[in-house]
């Protein structure tokens, strides 16, 4: 007989009256309890473990969860200050061009400004959480921003070093805002406020109040004032290098024939005389003998 085939005896004694019982459990029987036993344990313990990982893991989702979120909020915020500057950026590249246009120097071809700021297309990213979908566009733009930051500081380092030898046209050369106040005509095809038909338009109005001061724009001297029948009181500038500049409309007249000028000085009062419906100055730009577009020489 096998070791799974013997018995235990057990013997219960009573009272001294009660008989003798005796109760006999095989080997096998008590292995068979001691698995079932340890079996329950066992499945207990894993049980319990899976449920407490369980919790864990969701925990730990949810905190998880809650940081994504935060790095959107905060990466977006970002994507918005990078925007910011991108527009600042924008604008230096257009006063580089005007900066160009004034000075006659070599312009930057659009396909030499795509090679020097672009970048590889970005890659699909339709696979990442919506987190790493924004932080990989933020990145993207940054770094087309630093290239951009790049490229210009070397273009406008080729200007500053043109312009530094030619510091004496540059003083010369109009380049700012005659007065404070609003656009009201520019250069070109205009509807004439008198006639309501289109004439050209050979300089720029800005209208604001009577005694708004006006100022030279470049370094010159004064060629002459008077009054006109259409400029009313006016005053031209030689700022020499080919350069003058008309300034109509005005209510007097601040400097004298003969005088020179700085960039900056005030020269005369805006005014409505001569051919006016209100309050404004006429402002023309001449270079060699011929009345061009003001705007681009307008830096502030």
């Amino acid at each position: 007989m096998g070791m799974l085939g013997k018995k235990l005896s057990f013997v219960l004694i009573g009272g001294s009256r009660d008989k003798l019982r005796q109760f006999n459990i095989s080997y096998g029987l008590i292995l068979t309890v001691a698995f079932i036993v340890a079996f329950l344990l066992t499945s207990n313990l894993i049980l319990t473990t899976n449920y407490i990982n369980s919790q864990v893991s969701a925990h730990e989702a949810e905190r998880l969860l809650k940081e994504n979120e935060h790095l959107i909020a905060k990466y977006s915020e970002l994507r918005g200050e990078v925007s910011d500057i991108s527009k600042f950026y924008g604008d230096l590249v257009e006063k580089e061009i005007v900066i160009r246009n004034i000075f006659n120097l070599p312009e930057i071809s659009t396909d030499e400004r795509q090679l020097g700021i672009g970048g590889p297309d970005h890659l699909s990213n339709e696979q990442f959480t919506k987190a790493l979908q924004v932080a990989h566009s933020t990145e993207s733009e940054v770094d087309a921003l630093i290239r951009l930051s790049n490229f210009e500081q070397e273009k406008y380092g080729e200007v500053y070093d043109i312009l530094s030898d030619k510091k004496e046209l540059l003083n010369h050369t109009p380049s700012i805002r005659p007065a404070r106040g609003y656009q009201i005509r520019g250069f070109g095809m205009k509807d004439d406020p008198f006639t309501g038909y289109k004439r050209f338009h050979w300089g720029l109005d800005i209208a604001n109040k009577t005694g708004t001061p006006i100022y030279a724009s470049a370094d010159g001297v004064v060629k002459t004032t008077g009054r006109g029948e259409d400029l009313g009181l006016y005053i031209v500038l030689n700022h020499s290098f080919g350069y003058m500049t008309k300034y109509g409309h005005l209510s007097e007249i601040k400097v004298k024939r003969g005088q020179k000028i700085r960039r900056g000085d005030i020269i005369g009062l805006m005014g409505s005389t001569g051919y006016s419906t209100g309050p404004h100055l006429h402002y023309e730009v001449i270079k060699n003998n011929k009345k061009i577009d003001t705007l681009k020489f307008i830096l502030n």
